[in-house]
């Protein structure tokens, strides 16, 4: 089916011309030893933080850089006087906070008018007291507000046994590398260097020091809150006649346990958080700056900084296996010469990142598994994740099928075998963990954000059956696959789309189940299918794009958000239509019309909006890479289904 004569005008060399321009783009961002690694943007949080944990240390000034940054502060400042979580959003209060604490800490004058404008937004809103929770324990660090407004963190929790109802390894591995260096920090309660003695307390409306607890955040539930608010009271009357000799001890267990997990100037858990309350743990224990697991890791948080001509900000973490294993997705799918051997030169670069000797923190749950998952940073050997994992295995296995190379036999095969020893009793796999599904716990007080677990989703589960179903396994094969479908039928929103956990949202959703249900076989006029396809397809933007908000993250979720064209929703958009089949939809003509139309002169797309999640409603995530490698993936698969007979996505994703 042929949407006239316009769509026949893409089949010839305007669509190879364009896969040929973004293969040349794409790879002109190799790195030297073959691997892709595209910068990882955050909200204004990460570089905010970066400039006070330099002043709560008191390390020398850097003005150069200090400038730099803020020049980028001061640019994605919103409209609304405050700063956002994505590009063009909302007023975030913790984040107008951080963002004008640090520009104040760099010298802007609070007379300044962007200054002035922020503190007017704040104020208007109800003022700093509305910060989360991790902002508060870095004010209650600086002495602007007191320990009081935080909850009792008692470091005692490192020795709780596994059978109570709050222990570390209940919680998802971000939080658990964030939590214990803070414990300590809570247990010690330092206080920041400061020297320029910068406060804020012109952002509140009533007295900083008088400020107590936070208020129930709105996915808690008012039952379960009050009961830890009421713990929390307990606690901070007793918590002083803990023994000196239990605390100790506590401290010890904290320590050593960042100690086994510091990973080098990769860092503890590889993500900015975790590592700087690690060198501020060390900065209260006494270990001075050439402390060398201090030194090491605060040399770490300097890598993660991305410093251009006139700007510069600070990456959260960074995603290189992420982005060489998607990016060989796309070079596979583009079949040039001039796109496969740079792959190949990719999956040589992952084949060595496999974790294969090390039982992670997920060994906990599952301590008959072994180990066989790649983590998403250079190194973070602990937290290995499924969504990589089935990403890498699912290239490789592509590479194998084209070579008829044994090469990367053992690699697909342990990372399968860990892949479904990783699988969840409800027939999911989350990203980290197996089974983390203690929902009470996102009620405490500390969990005012509701990111604290890693219970399983559809999309990493989607990704998880992708990658067997492409190694030949089928529902009637394999119980994991068959659980898996399942579980992927129960999840689907009764308007047909499914949510997305880590990338932005319901078209990424549906996009990674539609891949897995293809692949395993599912008929593509079933209903559970037509209805995603139907879905789909009554979202498309007017411009033959593809757009979604971070506003669908909400709680009172009420239907698909809309929002301008980007090139990497399109292109999930495009992948998951002719996933089901729809190679021919006149729909699918006008997405690659428009990723064709939109393609900038060095072969890539320009994308400002926010695209992938860290954590719903809290955390938003701008992979620099993903406009550049999701459209000539979509706009390749669809050349190659036009030039063959069967019309059939032949493989996992």
């Amino acid at each position: 089916m042929h949407s006239g004569s316009k769509s026949v005008g893409i089949e010839s060399g305007a669509l190879e011309g364009s896969i040929a321009s973004a293969t040349r783009g794409l790879l002109g961002y190799r790195q030297p030893d073959g691997h892709w690694v595209f910068e990882l943007e955050a909200d204004c949080t990460i570089p905010a933080e970066y400039v006070l944990l330099r002043h709560y240390l008191g390390e020398p000034r850097d003005a150069g850089l200090e400038a730099k940054i803020a020049n980028y502060l001061r640019r994605v400042q919103g409209a609304h006087g405050g700063w956002a979580l994505v590009h063009d959003g909302d007023f975030e209060m913790s984040a107008s906070v951080k963002a004008y604490f640090a520009l104040k800490m760099i010298g802007d004058s609070v007379d300044a008018p962007h200054m002035v404008r922020a503190r007017e937004a704040i104020r208007s809103r109800g003022g700093a007291i509305h910060s989360n929770v991790f902002t508060r324990f870095m004010l209650s660090m600086f002495g602007v507000l007191t320990w009081r407004s935080v909850p009792v963190l008692p470091v005692e929790i490192m020795l709780l046994p596994m059978w109570s109802p709050f222990h570390l390894n209940k919680i998802s591995y971000w939080a658990r590398t964030t939590i214990v260096p803070l414990m300590v920090l809570a247990a010690l309660k330092p206080r920041a260097k400061n020297v320029s003695g910068v406060g804020i307390d012109e952002l509140f409306l009533q007295k900083p020091h008088s400020i107590g607890m936070t208020a129930k955040a709105p996915h808690q539930s008012p039952g379960w809150f009050y009961l830890f608010r009421g713990l929390d009271a307990i606690l901070r009357t007793i918590e002083p006649l803990f023994p000196k000799k239990l605390r100790a001890r506590a401290i010890d267990a904290a320590v050593a346990f960042v100690e086994e997990r510091l990973n080098g100037e990769d860092g503890l858990g590889a993500i900015y958080p975790p590592m700087a309350n690690t060198v501020m743990m060390y900065e209260v224990l006494g270990k001075p700056a050439d402390y060398p697991p201090r030194a090491i890791t605060r040399r770490g948080i300097d890598k993660l900084l991305v410093i251009g001509e006139h700007e510069a900000y600070c990456q959260p973490c960074v995603s290189p296996v992420w982005d060489t294993a998607l990016t060989c997705h796309a070079l596979i799918e583009a079949g040039s010469e001039a796109a496969l051997s740079p792959a190949k030169a990719g999956l040589d670069w992952l084949k060595p990142k496999q974790v294969l000797d090390l039982k992670g923190d997920w060994a906990v749950k599952r301590p008959e598994v072994r180990p066989g998952g790649w983590a998403f940073q250079y190194n973070n050997a602990h937290y290995p994740d499924l969504d990589d994992t089935a990403v890498v295995v699912m290239a490789m296995d592509r590479a194998r099928r084209a070579s008829r190379d044994p090469e990367y036999d053992v690699a697909i095969a342990r990372g399968r075998e860990w892949i479904e020893g990783m699988q969840s009793t409800d027939g999911g796999w989350a990203a980290f963990d197996v089974d983390n599904l203690e929902y009470y716990l996102n009620n405490i007080p500390f969990s005012d954000h509701g990111a604290l677990l890693d219970p399983p989703t559809e999309d990493v589960t989607a990704r998880c059956v992708s990658m067997l179903a492409q190694l030949g396994e089928t529902m009637e094969t394999s119980k994991a696959v068959a659980a898996g479908v399942d579980y992927l039928r129960r999840t689907q929103l009764a308007e047909g789309s499914w949510y997305g956990r880590w990338g932005l949202n319901y078209i990424y959703g549906t996009w990674s189940v539609l891949c897995a249900l293809n692949a395993a076989g599912v008929d593509h006029q079933d209903p559970t299918i037509r209805k995603a396809v139907n879905w789909l397809l009554s979202i498309q933007n007017a411009d033959g794009g593809w757009g979604e908000d971070a506003v669908s993250y909400r709680l009172d979720y009420r239907g698909f958000e809309g929002a301008p064209t980007t090139a990497s929703q399109t292109a999930w958009a495009l992948l998951a239509l002719m996933a089901a089949g729809e190679v021919g939809h006149p729909a699918v003509a006008r997405g690659v019309e428009y990723l064709i139309a939109t393609q900038t002169e060095k072969g890539l797309w320009d994308e400002q909006r926010y695209t992938a999640t860290g954590f719903p409603r809290v955390f938003y995530l701008r992979y620099h890479g993903y406009p550049k490698f999701f459209p000539l993936w979509a706009l390749a698969r669809y050349r190659n289904l036009r030039n063959t007979n069967s019309k059939a996505v032949g493989v996992g994703m």
